[in-house]
């Protein structure tokens, strides 16, 4: 890959997408190539191929999916799973079908064993049941990774797979209904944080900009303190999902943009398919190798956004896989190794909502 090289980055509005593509361009690859939703819908095959002959790339990043916190996964698994397979099936076929010279699939470590042996190495894929929260998201991920190794062997392509552990950054996704856990906590927080202070002013600006389940920021007192009731907010407590105890790790997404474009410029498949008659389990995990309770992490934004309120655990809503932790010891040995820590991280992430409202 060269500074020429047409790169077409899927998905490059979202949380992972925008940040790869700023890395490229940061890094003097300027022959970027994106297109929104409404400009290029990937789920429909017939407009993907007509773009592809189009543009002709030389290298695709696939950061598009359709993505949601443990909620989201619980209410639309059918969406979850069909939608990705969709993304999927176009983007990676037609890749091949117009010779792109190398591909980047991005996945998620939701793809390994909800009882997997911790920390998680990339040879615990298959090897016993998912986690049922998420287990459609994680079937069309394992799929399109196995499309990527299976291209790989049978036409000679040059497809990797990374699986990035928990992201948030710059461009996450804030939304009540289908954000992670650490967007979601953050901006919990914050809502909670105004509606203590009694700063209504604070809460329409908040909900003009992202409004919920349509309540915005011409909405009466009554209307706000209502949606934000449905989602554990009240004038002295916030209520958080489940135990609070699982364990996550997380990355910050320009770090894992950073690790993209590594593995672009320096990682072929060849250095990850091993030596043996079996080819299987050639993606490469990558993430932080440090863990936090959810418990924890809820300190760390407390802290952060300055809520003085009571924060309780609703333990009839489910936790989610309890520990999930990465071996990062591929991508090590490959060369990479992350930047931002977690204490750096989240006060980043609370400014950069702060700045975007």
């Amino acid at each position: 890959m060269d500074k020429n090289s047409k790169i077409y980055v899927a998905g490059h509005r979202g949380l992972v997408g925008s940040a790869i593509w700023n890395n490229l361009k940061g890094k003097g690859y300027e022959n970027l190539v994106g297109r929104t939703h409404s400009e290029l819908d990937l789920m429909d095959a017939v407009a993907v191929r007509d773009f592809f002959e189009r543009e002709r790339p030389d290298v695709v990043v696939l950061a598009a999916a359709h993505v949601g916190g443990i909620m989201a996964n619980l209410k639309y698994r059918a969406d979850f799973i069909y939608q990705n397979l969709q993304i999927q099936q176009n983007v990676i076929g037609e890749s091949w079908r117009h010779g792109v010279k190398k591909l980047l699939f991005l996945g998620s470590t939701c793809i390994y064993p909800r009882e997997a042996e911790q920390p998680i190495r990339e040879d615990a894929l298959l090897t016993s049941p998912l986690e049922y929260t998420n287990e459609p998201y994680a079937i069309a991920k394992i799929a399109g990774m196995k499309m990527c190794e299976s291209f790989n062997l049978q036409y000679g392509t040059n497809y990797i797979a990374v699986m990035p552990t928990n992201l948030y950054g710059p461009n996450d996704n804030f939304n009540l209904e289908t954000s992670h856990v650490l967007p979601a906590m953050v901006r919990k927080m914050h809502l909670a944080k105004l509606l203590r202070d009694g700063d209504y002013e604070g809460l329409r600006a908040d909900l003009r900009r992202r409004p919920v389940e349509g309540v915005g920021g011409n909405a009466t007192r009554e209307q706000i303190e209502a949606v934000l009731a449905k989602y554990g907010i009240d004038h002295e407590r916030l209520m958080l999902w489940g135990t609070g105890s699982p364990i996550r790790e997380f990355l910050w997404s320009e770090d894992m943009a950073d690790a993209s474009v590594y593995c672009l410029e320096h990682i072929d498949f060849d250095d990850v398919r091993g030596d043996g008659p079996e080819v299987r389990n050639c993606h490469i995990n990558i993430g932080s190798g440090r863990e936090v309770t959810i418990r924890e992490l809820a300190r760390l934004v407390r802290l952060t956004v300055g809520y003085h309120g009571t924060v309780e655990w609703d333990e009839s809503k489910p936790d989610g896989t309890l520990r999930k932790l990465t071996d990062v010891s591929r991508l090590h040995s490959l060369g990479w190794r992350h930047k931002v820590e977690l204490e750096q991280g989240v006060p980043a992430l609370y400014r950069w909502y702060l700045n975007n409202l």
